[in-house]
């Protein structure tokens, strides 16, 4: 009897050495579980480290492709087989991630990052194309830690994340290194490799603080307006709204436009879409193409 009770204490040690160790394993798995969920929503995507060419990516795919670059890319969000996502530097803004192809991505403040969701649909996304990678897809990694990297469900395929917040092109970044969408908005800013806002969270010093006005020559002669009255009606009819700078702001009415000096005049809000140079009173905005007129920016 002594000899089968020895026995069996002696079964049941090596049965808690076999569970601690199994302990430890899952501890270990827990950790690398935890690291790889930093990836949120991966799903059965691939990293690979360095760059789209060191890894030998097919040319005309991915970030390569000749629709993946912004203003393509803005008519239709596109889901690349491949996406690049670089620490480097673009313009003034050191360090910002830029994809493969050398673009800017970007954050947008009204999202947010913990839950990781996007509030750019419609018209903003037009304006600022969701960053996509197809299910399926390769995600090459240039001085990028993964773990802050994440994936939001969008479109059918998955919206990078970088640091929890959903990025983007900018429909007005026309070649690689352009920063055209720096402060848009007060809302808009290029993303660093760990999620913050790159420059500090400061408008782009180019010109007008943001890039958002390509096609919108200023008068050199004008003088910058520092305030202006839009009217709901034509010829100046209330009701009205009084709006001051500096910056861009959003407005509710768009008849016509008292002003003494030159502003910037958007169809869309936060400074996007179409925009037009107005100096001095319009009695009828409809009549220079303006109908409606969502947003403005200040020169001064």
């Amino acid at each position: 009897m002594f000899r089968t009770r020895a026995t069996t204490l002696a079964s049941l040690a090596t049965v808690g050495v076999l569970l601690l160790s199994a302990c430890d394993g899952n501890d270990t798995n827990d950790a690398g579980a935890s690291a790889s969920s930093s990836a949120s929503g991966a799903g059965d995507l691939s990293f690979q480290n360095g760059t789209a060419r060191q890894n030998n990516a097919p040319a005309q795919t991915g970030d390569f492709a000749p629709d993946a670059a912004p203003p393509a890319a803005a008519k239709k969000p596109v889901a690349r087989k491949w996406v690049q996502l670089s620490a480097g530097r673009a313009g003034q803004l050191d360090p910002v991630v830029v994809n493969g192809a050398g673009f800017t991505l970007y954050r947008f403040d009204e999202d947010t990052a913990d839950p990781s969701k996007s509030n750019c649909s419609g018209q903003c996304a037009t304006t600022w194309p969701p960053y996509l990678v197809a299910r399926g897809g390769t995600v090459f990694l240039d001085g990028i830690d993964k773990s802050a990297i994440g994936f939001i469900e969008r479109d059918g395929a998955l919206q990078v994340t970088i640091g929890g917040w959903p990025v983007y092109l900018f429909n007005k970044d026309t070649k690689a290194g352009d920063t055209n969408g720096q402060g848009v908005g007060g809302t808009w800013f290029g993303v660093t490799p760990d999620g913050e806002k790159a420059g500090g969270g400061q408008p782009a010093d180019d010109a007008d603080q943001s890039g958002a006005d390509a096609g919108a020559d200023v008068d050199p002669e004008a003088s910058p307006a520092g305030s202006a009255t839009l009217f709901q009606g034509a010829n100046f009819a209330d009701p009205s709204q009084g709006v001051a700078g500096p910056g861009c702001r959003n407005v509710r009415f768009s008849g016509s436009i008292q002003v003494s000096g030159a502003l910037k005049i958007w169809d869309g809000p936060n400074c996007t879409g179409n925009v037009k140079v107005v100096s001095g009173n319009v009695q009828d905005l409809s009549a220079i193409g303006f109908a409606t007129v969502k947003s403005v920016r200040f020169l001064g």
